[in-house]
Order: structure tokens, then sequence, then C-alpha cells
């Protein structure tokens, strides 16, 4: 595990911001502000995102806010279990040689913090952007954050996340991303 980032070998993994809970979360427009401007960078970046959905028949689709910064190439994954690493998960990291893992998403305390222990124990790194996650009490954001942080995740935000990937000024990517920043 390497602890700089690289667009070659980073995927943003984005879990389970989605209907009747998305709406529920005290940070809401920070969570989704952030993370449609984490999908917007790596897109910028042509680093890779994917997306899950928690039982999307009974919790609902991905926000709106979401899923407008998607592209079709974007794979958008059911699952039922509260940790992201499902097979095809497992397998999208595989093929594309990914290293670090960026992680945004909700609930912190539960398929946030399952989705990076088992990341973690897979060898991954993790980059977990506490201005991007959320639960439903402070309480359980801050032992989700806590949590990661034991587990080994790298506690970070989208903008140094970006930046980290850009890795230098001056180009038609820093202005874009500076944009999207402001």
């Amino acid at each position: 595990m390497t602890r700089k980032l690289d667009r070659s070998n980073t995927l943003l993994l984005v879990i389970d911001i989605q209907g009747k809970l998305a709406q529920i979360m005290p940070r809401r427009e920070q969570i989704l502000r952030n993370t449609a401007i984490a999908i917007q960078g790596f897109h910028i970046l042509q680093a890779p995102v994917c997306c899950t959905e928690q039982y999307p028949k009974g919790l609902g689709h991905t926000d709106p806010a979401i899923t407008e910064h998607l592209n079709a190439s974007d794979p958008v994954l059911e699952k039922i279990t509260f940790s992201a690493c499902t097979d095809e998960v497992n397998k999208l990291l595989s093929e594309k040689h990914i290293q670090n893992v960026v992680v945004c998403g909700i609930e912190t305390h539960i398929c946030v913090f399952q989705s990076v222990r088992a990341l973690v124990e897979n060898g991954y790194g993790v980059f977990l952007l506490q201005d991007a996650v959320g639960s439903r009490s402070e309480e359980n954001y801050q032992n989700g954050i806590d949590l990661a942080r034991q587990m080994g995740a790298i506690i970070t935000n989208t903008e140094s996340v970006l930046f980290d990937l850009l890795g230098q000024a001056g180009s038609d990517e820093f202005k874009q991303i500076s944009r999207l920043v402001k």
C-alpha cells in the first residue's frame, strides 16, 4: 500500500447515498456536494468511480444529486451486504488494478465502516472522505470515523484527495478542479 494517491490505480467508491436514507442525513447537503465534487474530479482526472446501492427495492436508488454526475461507464452495483466489498466490487478493483480506494457515503458507522475494514483487510490503501460521509447521529458519525481510523484508513477530505491525485498546478485539469472546489 502506498500513502500517495495515483490516478492510475485509485478508485472512488460511493457507498449507498440513496433514497430515504439520504434524505434524513443531518449533513445531507455537505455529503451530496462533496460527493458530487469528488465524482466530477475523478472524471476530470480520468480515474474510475463505482457506486453501490444497499437494497434499492427498500431504500430507493442513488440520490439524483449524485446520479446526475455519474457517467454511463460508472457502475452502480446493488448489494444486500453492509460491506460494499461484494464479489462484483472486488472483481472491478482487481480488473482495474486498483491499489487505493477513496471512500464516501452513508452510513459512516455501518456500511462505510464495514467497507473500509474489508478493503484494508484485502490490502488496499483506504482514504476516507470525512466531509462526504454521514450517519443519522453525530455520535455514530464520529464513531464510524474513529473505527475507520483504527482499521488503518487515512481520514482526509475531498479537496486534499483531488489535489493529491492532481499532483501539480498549471494544467487544464488543475483549472477545472480549482473551479470545482471554489
